[in-house]
């Protein structure tokens, strides 16, 4: 091998020799690279991730501990109707036992007077059934409960929708103003040129170009703090739809095609209707005056019923020694009267009591609320469309009027101060713009809380 090796390296000259070591160690240095490196690398050249509005929505309802807490409360209200409901029906049970007890010098007889026997053996079925109005008034009140987690529930998710929204739009309209500053940035380093053309050919003075290269440096800054909140907005919409954090995705701008506004009577019949917070009232003055009847069912009697099969027998088996058969069954009705308990019930009928008080009060309360939240709110997103035709024309003729500005001023028709005050008041239309685009989209959201998706 020794021999080989060096017949090789006799063949190269030092040239080579170096070029050699230096592919080797290449090669080496790719081989032990880690894997996860290579997996970072081939992350961050992936294709971002294309995300509308419902695609963030259905992975915001994923990770969301708010809405998965309201969640887990109405299946855990689900499963309490189901147990509630077990107790008014009959139910089985087998039980097996061997009981010894100490003879008493008698064969077969034991000291303690309660056994038959001083071997006894047990192993039989027991079907139980008890009648009370309690159990039945706990059934509708755990009835009412559900109703309640899933109107809680469906407020947790109409919620989400509102946060998410306004996390969407806020990053669509970031995006749209780094893009405008992008726009206002490349327009002042446009028309610094301008003037510095201008002062050569001696058409203007030089605090033109002075003025227009403060109005470039001040563009400059605003896109730098313009690209700084599209990354902060990203990141924020970022924690609301994603479990490991991602950042490499984008979203569909659709701010710009808004949804038409219903008329103000479909939204009030769609507030009566479907609105959670009204139906989580309701439910509650139900789950109350079930709660008062559980309570005055304290003072009544209940009945339950037994039936036994099975041994209940000195040997376990089907028969005895003597040929009897040990196999039989055997009922029992219970009668149960409350006599005296220290007032309880009582205390318990007026806790009840006060409770469905309450739970009346709130639901004038909640009805009161519903009515003005629905004004406020329709008037909100109605003037929000109304202004958005507004916003969109004021942004075409402040373009309009940078360009005709612009054109005056290389004519000598116009000043400096001019042609800056336009471009100032394109990029604050263009913001406004997407500021109204924004705000419409996020108004339509929270008028969506109270009727749903009309």
């Amino acid at each position: 091998m020794t021999i080989y090796t060096r017949g090789i390296l006799q063949g190269y000259s030092l040239t080579g020799l170096v070029i050699l070591a230096i592919v080797v160690t290449a090669l080496t240095a790719f081989a032990q690279a880690p894997l996860n490196q290579l997996a970072d690398a081939d992350e961050t050249t992936a294709a971002p991730l294309l995300l509308t509005l419902q695609d963030a929505l259905e992975r915001a309802r994923k990770v969301n501990p708010e809405y998965q807490a309201a969640r887990t409360e109405s299946g855990l209200a689900k499963e309490d109707k189901v147990q509630s409901r077990a107790a008014l029906l009959p139910n089985a049970s087998l039980t097996t036992s061997f009981l010894y007890t100490q003879g008493g010098g008698t064969p077969g007889v034991g000291r303690y007077v309660a056994n038959n026997g001083v071997h006894e053996y047990i192993s039989q079925g027991d079907v139980h059934q008890e009648f009370s109005l309690a159990h039945i008034a706990d059934y509708r009140r755990t009835g009412a409960a559900e109703a309640v987690a899933r109107a809680r529930f469906e407020i947790a998710a109409r919620g989400l929708v509102v946060t998410v929204v306004q996390a969407y739009y806020g990053f669509v309209a970031r995006q749209q103003k780094y893009a405008t500053a992008q726009r206002a940035e490349a327009e002042a380093q446009r028309f610094f040129d301008i003037s510095q053309k201008l002062e050569r050919g001696g058409e203007v003075a030089h605090s033109d170009v002075v003025k227009a290269e403060i109005q470039l440096q001040q563009q400059k800054r605003e896109l730098q703090e313009a690209e700084l909140e599209m990354n902060r907005s990203r990141l924020e919409l970022a924690v609301l739809i994603f479990s490991d954090f991602n950042e490499n995705f984008s979203v569909v701008d659709d701010a710009q095609l808004p949804e038409p506004l219903p008329v103000f009577s479909e939204v009030q019949n769609a507030a009566a209707n479907r609105n959670p917070e009204l139906r989580a009232a309701l439910a509650a003055v139900q789950e109350a005056n079930q709660e008062v009847a559980v309570a005055w069912n304290g003072f009544l009697p209940s009945v339950s019923l037994d039936y036994f099969y099975g041994i209940d027998a000195n040997q376990f088996a089907i028969e005895a020694r003597d040929g009897a058969r040990n196999l039989g069954y055997a009922a029992v009705a219970t009668l149960q009267f409350p006599v005296w308990n220290w007032g309880s019930n009582r205390s318990k009928v007026k806790q009840a009591d006060l409770r469905r008080q309450q739970a009346r009060l709130e639901l004038t309360a909640t009805q009161r609320e519903l009515l003005a939240k629905m004004r406020t709110l329709y008037n909100e997103a109605r003037t929000a469309r109304a202004e958005l035709e507004s916003l969109s024309r004021s942004a075409e003729l402040a373009a309009e009027s940078l360009r005709l500005t612009t054109m005056r001023y290389q004519a000598g028709e116009s000043t400096v101060l001019e042609v800056v005050d336009a471009q100032n008041t394109l990029s604050q239309a263009r913001n406004a713009l997407n500021d109204g685009q924004s705000r419409y989209r996020v108004a339509l959201a929270n008028l969506q809380t109270l009727t749903g998706n009309l």
